[in-house]
């Protein structure tokens, strides 16, 4: 299998390398490149008949992901009512969810109702005062879904996370695989991905951060759906020569209009739910759109096109404007909707009857009183999230995220001998820990392969290293700006999936490109085996530390690598 098709040279202005001077090249195979296919070695050993092949190969493009997938969910749905306790901030957003779900806004909740929860959950009322909450409504919506369905318990709060952190695995051996252009290298991202502890821990605890992490990923993969389609059908328009070549041409590559990109739109649509979930997703709005434009751009340069930057501010850039930004804030402001169909006369959302009460007069007044309240509880977040700098126990720099600096221990418990899986055989108390950790093996070696992509995008200049770092530096980078704000490692979920493309990019590399000698491939074929088992590996040895298993003291010491880690 050739696990890393070879790309199009770069491309230059004039000479060295310009696609559009070579003539002698398909350009349709650099605008719409073919897939990687198994090699006929590999075709005759498995027994597959020729006529076969291609059926096959199409099977396998979603049995590969649905298998991953199916491994991933099997990890992330097991014992997930487990630990049976309200952990870390469950204690925000699994309440706010319950209240969202069944009067459209969040509740005041008194301080000591967690464990009434656990013990009655039908016998909690919900409080009739509102809540004041700095986060959008929509990952408490998803969340609550889960509770409607299967009640207010521990496994109802956190099956949406899972069940999103299961589909997130399927998306990226999807989104890999286009990306690629190589089925195994998708389902390797997407295995790295189900192996990965920081992500399996946050699909098992019902906070908004992997539900902000599954609508950036789904985004991700709407553009780069919408960047083939648009492809081909610049390819299509293109002049073919006698011998059935698709030749450059700057008229069409100047002038084509993309016409009508519903993958953008659904982009558009994903990006406002996620900024709906937190607000960290206009940034990545920003950085999406700006990277959408560019790929328009470079395809309308492979066409032929002298000057297609111009050509992309002409035929491109408000299309793609109106298509994601003014959809993603239409999206966020459906999703207060609950929060606005709420009385305004002290009975309904927090803030809900601001204007009516406080906000008389001034320059807005013109407004309807809905809009003027919700921008006024839109300021009063922005204010504390902005003013946060309370000191947090877990807190973290983001310098130290990659090399995980210091991981969030989301619940902690203390059996004694005999009691909760604690062997009475043990001298003294266990550690029951659910500790929101990467998987160590996978995490250090991604730095490696951040440098690598790194490297591939600004001397090869690869536009799949390119767009990797941009959906990267998008959840990774904002946080720079927020060095005293009390932030935590868990952030990092968002960018996660990622960090594993990054690293299936490498060992494509290391497996070596078409036309590498059988040694070579060898070589390489046993160091990214290597690689992956020891990372598969590391994931089972702490797995009991993302779950909440009862370890006697000495194993749970023995995985705390770090002191940090404590």
């Amino acid at each position: 299998m050739t696990a890393m098709p070879p790309q199009p040279p770069a491309t230059s202005p004039a000479g060295r390398g310009s696609e559009r001077d070579d003539v002698r090249d398909d350009v349709r195979a650099r605008l719409v490149p073919p897939y990687a296919r198994p090699s006929v070695h590999l075709w005759t050993a498995l027994g597959v008949p020729v006529p076969a092949r291609a059926a096959v190969e199409r099977l396998l493009a979603w049995v590969g992901p649905l298998l991953v997938a199916l491994v991933a969910g099997v990890l992330r749905f097991w014992h997930l009512g487990s630990p049976k306790a309200v952990i870390f901030d469950e204690t925000y957003y699994a309440k706010d969810a319950w209240a969202t779900v069944r009067q459209g806004y969040e509740a005041s909740w008194p301080k000591d109702i967690d464990k009434s929860v656990i013990a009655n959950p039908d016998g909690v009322a919900l409080p009739l005062d509102p809540g004041y909450v700095v986060h959008p409504p929509v990952g408490k919506w998803v969340i609550g879904l889960g509770e409607w369905f299967f009640g207010f318990t521990p496994f109802g709060w956190r099956f949406m996370t899972a069940l999103l952190g299961t589909l997130s695995v399927l998306m990226l051996c999807r989104i890999g695989r286009r990306l690629f252009r190589s089925t195994f290298l998708g389902c390797l991202a997407g295995t790295l991905l189900a192996v990965d502890g920081l992500h399996l821990v946050m699909s098992r605890t019902a906070l908004l951060d992997l539900v902000l992490m599954f609508f950036v990923l789904a985004a991700f993969g709407a553009l780069l759906i919408d960047r083939d389609r648009a492809r081909a059908r610049l390819a299509a328009a293109l002049p073919v020569d006698a011998e059935g070549r698709t030749r450059p041409d700057a008229v069409v590559a100047e002038t084509l209009r993309l016409g009508w990109r519903p993958y953008r739109i659904l982009a558009g649509v994903c990006l406002g739910l996620a900024f709906g979930t937190k607000w960290n997703g206009l940034v990545v709005l920003a950085f999406f759109g700006v990277l959408t434009v560019m790929w328009d751009a470079s395809a309308r340069r492979v066409a032929g096109g002298g000057d297609p930057y111009t050509a992309m501010l002409r035929r491109d850039a408000l299309p793609a404007f109106v298509s994601t930004v003014p959809v993603a804030f239409a999206v966020y402001l459906a999703s207060w909707t609950g929060w606005l169909l709420s009385p305004d006369d002290g009975k309904g959302g927090y803030f809900r009857d601001w204007a009516a009460k406080q906000g008389d007069g001034g320059f807005w007044s013109f407004l309807p009183d809905w809009l003027r309240s919700l921008w006024h509880y839109e300021t009063e977040v922005y204010k504390f999230h902005v003013g946060l700098t309370s000191g947090h126990t877990y807190e973290s720099n983001p310098w130290s995220w990659l090399v995980l600096g210091r991981p969030v221990s989301y619940f902690y418990e203390s059996p004694a001998p005999g009691t909760d899986g604690c062997p009475a055989t043990e001298a003294g108390k266990c550690a029951r820990e659910v500790l929101a950790l990467g998987t160590p093996l996978l995490w250090w070696t991604a730095c490696f392969a951040v440098l690598y992509v790194l490297w591939r995008w600004v001397f090869r200049r690869d536009w799949r290293a390119g767009a990797v770092l941009c959906a990267l530096a998008a959840g990774y980078l904002p946080w720079f700006n927020y060095q005293e704000r009390t932030i935590f490692y868990f952030y990092a979920v968002v960018f996660v999936p990622y960090l594993c493309l990054a690293v299936a990019m490498m060992i494509g590399a290391l497996l070596g490109p078409a036309g590498s000698t059988e040694r070579r491939r060898a070589i390489g074929a046993i160091g990214a085996g290597v690689l992956v088992l020891l990372i598969v590996w590391n994931f089972i040895y702490f797995w009991p530390v993302y779950t909440g298993q009862t370890l006697p003291m000495d194993s749970w010491r023995g995985r705390m690598w770090l002191d940090t880690w404590v």
